[in-house]
């Protein structure tokens, strides 16, 4: 969870920026949205270069963000045996999953765990003390799968491809519109008038908020697969299913907004459509009809 608020409070901040740099070149070019094909080709490449140096921005600097807010410090298992427990954890998970081993830390908090990095093979796994405390060490193995799952399905470059895809779209509609308002409606016939400027901070706003909605489904959709990640490295689905029954009884520990997708648990807060993940008894439901395969379980 904590990767997803900073993934994405880092992103639309440097969206918002990147949006105002993008008015100002094109205003000095004379650029336009709408006409010779030239200028049109002109807006794409910005909207695209914009929309995804956001968010590989932000990916770029997840963990060490993510370190920062959360005040986490990374450990090496030397330090006793909680922290030498928790390293050969996630040292054994990493190879079952096949990946290279993360960067293991734990912060002060209540219970929540997160995952996040630039790759799979550069990523860091984090749980709070609050986690450490409120389960066993059966259901914390459960949730260091979890977050492994999502480091090894390559969600966090995934989230990143999706989000600059989302942002190309704002950018490149909002200052569409703008235009087509600004010409047809305010009949603005010289450069980018008022009506330009009012109508694509309005549509931007609209359109964020619908991109918003969309990967956050995509985020819902991903814990199921995390879940399913974590039954099939522990060889059974009982250990996720009694650590989601745990968690369900808990309030889950704050964490940065652009980190919310890549936690273990999430309230749902004022609408489902916001929500990083699903309710927990749906994933416990899904964990529980699952269905065993040789190569582990399917959701």
């Amino acid at each position: 969870m904590k990767r997803v608020f900073l993934l994405v409070v880092t992103n639309l901040a440097v969206m918002l920026l990147l949006g105002v740099i993008v008015n100002i070149v094109f205003a000095f070019l004379g650029v336009s949205t709408t006409g010779r094909q030239g200028d049109l080709i002109a807006l794409l490449v910005f909207a695209a270069v914009f929309g995804f140096g956001g968010a590989f921005i932000s990916l770029l600097l997840s963990k060490p963000m993510a370190k920062l807010m959360t005040r986490a410090r990374v450990i090496t298992g030397r330090e006793g045996v909680q922290e030498a427990w928790l390293v050969q954890t996630v040292e054994t998970l990493a190879r079952t999953a096949n990946v290279k081993m993360p960067e293991v830390a734990i912060y002060e908090g209540a219970p929540n765990a997160f995952a996040t990095g630039a790759s799979r093979n550069s990523s860091l796994v984090a749980v709070s003390t609050g986690l450490m405390r409120g389960l066993s060490q059966a259901e914390v193995r459960a949730v260091l799968g979890h977050e492994m799952a999502h480091v090894a399905n390559g969600d966090m470059i995934t989230m990143t491809l999706l989000q600059g895809v989302l942002n190309t779209f704002v950018i490149l509609l909002s200052r569409i519109i703008g235009t087509i308002v600004d010409k047809a409606v305010f009949k603005n016939r010289r450069g980018l008038g008022i009506g330009y400027f009012v109508t694509y901070m309005a549509v931007q706003t609209i359109l964020g908020i619908l991109a918003s909605m969309i990967a956050m489904a995509y985020s819902r959709h991903r814990e199921y697969r995390a879940d399913a990640g974590a039954a099939d490295y522990l060889g059974s689905p009982g250990d996720m299913i009694a650590a989601l029954r745990r968690l369900g009884g808990m309030a889950p520990g704050p964490l940065p907004e652009a980190m919310k997708s890549f936690g273990i648990n999430n309230r749902r807060g004022y609408a489902k459509f916001f929500s990083s993940h699903p309710p927990i008894e749906e994933r416990i439901a899904r964990l529980q009809n699952s269905t065993r395969t040789t190569s582990g379980y399917t959701m």
